[in-house]
């Protein structure tokens, strides 16, 4: 996929996008995808601190972090994109969306591959952290703040700190065709709402 082809899926996903002209004028979604692209070229190449030149210079023009190494397959969306990281060995898949405070990143514990792999069609909301060389599966969605530390198996939605699957194979689904992030379970409400209940319960039987 080509730079325009990839202005073109931004344009198709994001409902406030006017026009194509708009997204690559204005986008830092779609700037950084074009120094990621001259940077990993240079980076592929043994050109390396050419290619963390380039990717800086993308770094403080978008506010997007994205080391050269890394490697992003076509229809990648960062939408708004101020704090996404992605580390040196992380692997994105195809037609993936990122959102702003994202971080593909490392544990510090691993050596060689130490960044997530993400599949294909894998939405990650606003400020969630994948970190490790986690493999997370194709039509995943991983909800907003969510810090994710395993692997994730195909078409799940997972939510929390640390966070787990949530939804199934069609179960509690998030549509894999739009960004609805809204019908996500609030692990934490959950939680808070069974020690309230547990509390009421045991003050309950203390009266008796």
């Amino acid at each position: 996929m080509g730079l325009i082809a990839d202005a073109k899926n931004i344009q198709a996903k994001d409902p406030a996008a006017r026009s194509l002209f708009e997204v690559i004028w204005l986008y830092p979604g779609f700037h950084i995808l074009v120094y990621h692209r001259l940077a990993h070229w240079l980076h592929r190449h043994g050109r390396t601190l050419l290619a963390r030149m380039v990717s800086q210079i993308g770094r403080r023009r978008t506010g997007i972090e994205i080391h050269p190494g890394a490697r992003l397959g076509p229809g990648l969306f960062i939408d708004h994109g101020m704090g996404v990281v992605i580390g040196e060995t992380a692997e994105v898949g195809a037609n993936c969306t990122l959102y702003h405070q994202v971080t593909l990143g490392g544990t510090g514990k691993d050596a060689g591959k130490r960044h997530p792999t993400i599949g294909d069609n894998v939405l990650i909301g606003a400020g969630a952290k994948v970190l490790g060389p986690v493999h997370i599966g194709d039509n995943v969605r991983i909800a907003a703040g969510s810090v994710v530390l395993a692997n994730l198996p195909d078409n799940v939605t997972a939510a929390g700190v640390p966070a787990r699957v949530v939804r199934r194979n069609g179960e509690r689904v998030v549509p894999s065709d739009d960004l609805n992030q809204q019908d996500i379970p609030d692990l934490l409400g959950e939680k808070l709402a069974a020690l309230e209940r547990s509390v009421t319960s045991w003050g309950a039987q203390g009266q008796e």
